[in-house]
């Protein structure tokens, strides 16, 4: 699948084959993904915890707000931020600033490699981060800001809308379209 392709693809997808287990291989590739995308300076930031446990899973989608599809993924990944490494040469702006984006772009990373290897993904940052953090036992300087559910999709959902290009594009000067 092109990159193209894998973008126009990819969807949130909330129910998942609990019968079929994500190979490891295919969670290295996804994770292989998240390690090449860009963070400011290079500091690379970003740490990935696999959770295979099915009652940390379950645990993770009671404290979740709205992710209680975790508990049906075979795998959930809980992207988190190396406050260390982050402020490492920006300080308090690549703490509050930079590493957010990193981790965005890192998700962003891990969701289209997925869609590629027909794997499916929801991105979720809404959930008690303190107690996520408790549970997989994160260092002091390691916070947790994502978790993606990883596994096969039962159902892809269709497209969503999206706006027209000639809204969303703009030639030099901006016009509004509202």
């Amino acid at each position: 699948m092109d990159i193209f392709e894998a973008i126009r693809n990819r969807r949130s997808i909330r129910k998942y084959d609990d019968a079929k287990q994500v190979p490891k291989e295919l969670i290295e590739k996804v994770v292989d993904a998240a390690r090449w995308a860009p963070s400011a300076g290079n500091h690379q930031p970003i740490e990935v915890v696999v959770v295979s446990d099915q009652k940390k899973r379950e645990k993770m989608a009671e404290i979740s707000g709205y992710a209680r599809y975790l508990k049906y993924s075979p795998i959930a990944l809980v992207v988190c931020i190396n406050l260390k490494r982050s402020e490492h040469m920006y300080g308090e702006l690549g703490r509050e600033h930079y590493s957010p984006q990193d981790a965005s772009a890192a998700i962003e990373n891990i969701m289209l490699a997925a869609t590629a290897l027909g794997l499916g993904t929801c991105w979720n940052s809404l959930f008690e981060k303190d107690m996520v953090k408790e549970m997989l036992n994160l260092p002091e300087d390691v916070k947790p800001f994502a978790i993606l559910p990883l596994g096969y999709p039962l159902k892809i959902p269709e497209p969503p809308s999206r706006r027209p290009l000639e809204e969303v594009l703009h030639w030099e000067t901006y016009r509004s379209t509202t």
